[in-house]
């Protein structure tokens, strides 16, 4: 048989092509998605909107917190990251609320490593708590500054009655956080001040970007998330890359010369690093102005529902540095002669208003520097970022000292 007289062949048209193109990506999607199942892969959306603080923690929420560090998550059924707890305080029982931001929410470990959880078993061999039970509860959420803490006072801690409500102090970022031009997001409540007097702003719930989260469009992309683990993937890579570019950016932006001392300015040395520098310029005196009375009208809140307060300020990575030199080419670089200004003042402020406090850099630094451990960050970031394992023990051992040395805590029936 001659070329000629074969069949002629059928020419695959645009639409079997782009039906065989559609078809290979579907069953690709399909394998790659049961694939992620089998290993056992997720990537969560672990926060929502929320009408009172901006955002909170999804109630029955669980998978792999990936951001830092890496463990299973569950949030109970309260919006917690915490196991579940009853409202109803158990007879002869100590109950202690603990609030604070993404050291205390901690999901950068698996929760029976975190200070909180390790500190509840610790404080039951106390001499002074023999015979009753000690129960923390964790109110903490990663981003909150003080004014969305003293939210979750009202709006969440009282439903469970406790006895003793405990803030951590991050004092790298609450500051900045507590002031809208320092933190320059609409999408969290603040206080501010009118006619004289430190009142709540909502006006959050309004803003464009409140809004849009809280859209159909965004709860049906809330749905596929959920439920699709290749798109927990792509969300996941997203964020890898935009942390990457940023670090990139910022490690271009560091400025070689160093600033005067008590002349350093964000431009300088890093937003980041401000909190280390007494200030000298309108916004952040009034985030320090805000950030104090908040605090103080968190105490007298406290002590007006008949509970004891307590207030303990963390650490940041340069802190506890087990390097005195990294620390102080740190100093020399932002122009100061110390790494505690924000803890000093903290406590200064704890002084003048008769709040009880507790300080933990100082003798985390000591530790540090003794044991030669790193206390911050995973990984590559060693030394950066938030506590690591080692870094919630040693929080758990000074405040089991502090707590049961406490005769005010420890008297508590």
């Amino acid at each position: 048989m001659t070329d000629k007289n074969k069949p002629p062949k059928k020419k695959t048209t645009f639409k079997q092509k782009l039906l065989l193109i559609l078809f290979g990506l579907l069953f690709g999607t399909i394998l790659s998605e049961v694939g992620l199942r089998i290993v056992g892969y997720s990537y969560p959306q672990f926060y929502q909107n929320d009408q009172y603080r901006g955002f909170a923690l999804r109630p029955g929420v669980e998978g792999t917190y990936r951001r830092e560090g890496t463990s299973y998550v569950r949030v109970n059924n309260d919006g917690l990251r915490d196991r579940e707890h009853p409202k109803v305080k158990p007879a002869n029982t100590v109950r202690i609320a603990l609030l604070g931001d993404s050291f205390t929410e901690a999901m950068h470990l698996p929760m029976e490593q975190t200070y909180w959880w390790r500190l509840q078993q610790e404080l039951k061999s106390c001499p002074e708590f023999a015979g009753r039970d000690v129960e923390i509860i964790n109110f903490g959420v990663s981003g909150y500054g003080t004014g969305q803490e003293l939210m979750t006072l009202r709006e969440k801690v009282w439903a469970y009655s406790p006895d003793v409500v405990m803030l951590l102090i991050c004092t790298s970022n609450d500051t900045r956080d507590n002031y809208r031009p320092l933190s320059q997001t609409e999408q969290v409540p603040y206080f501010i001040y009118r006619n004289g007097e430190l009142v709540l702003d909502d006006s959050f719930r309004t803003s464009r970007a409140y809004l849009r989260r809280d859209s159909g469009l965004n709860r049906l992309g809330a749905w596929f998330h959920d439920n699709l683990r290749i798109i927990q993937l792509i969300h996941y890579a997203q964020f890898v890359g935009k942390l990457r570019f940023t670090e990139w950016r910022d490690s271009r932006n560091i400025k070689q010369e160093h600033p005067a001392p008590g002349q350093a300015t964000a431009q300088d040395i890093g937003i980041d690093n401000m909190p280390y520098v007494e200030p000298h310029d309108d916004d952040w005196r009034n985030g320090w102005d805000i950030t104090e009375k908040l605090l103080v009208q968190m105490r007298n809140e406290v002590t007006q529902h008949g509970a004891k307060f307590l207030m303990v300020t963390g650490s940041n990575g340069i802190q506890v540095y087990p390097d005195p030199v990294v620390r102080q080419n740190f100093m020399r670089h932002i122009g100061v002669t110390g790494v505690f200004y924000p803890n000093q003042r903290f406590k200064a402020l704890a002084d003048r208003e008769k709040i009880d406090f507790f300080d933990l850099a100082e003798p985390m630094q000591r530790y540090a520097d003794e044991h030669k451990v790193f206390l911050h960050g995973f990984d590559r970031d060693i030394g950066n970022g938030h506590w690591n394992s080692a870094g919630h023990q040693v929080v758990s051992n000074l405040l089991k000292q502090k707590i049961c040395s406490d005769k005010e805590i420890t008297g508590i029936r």
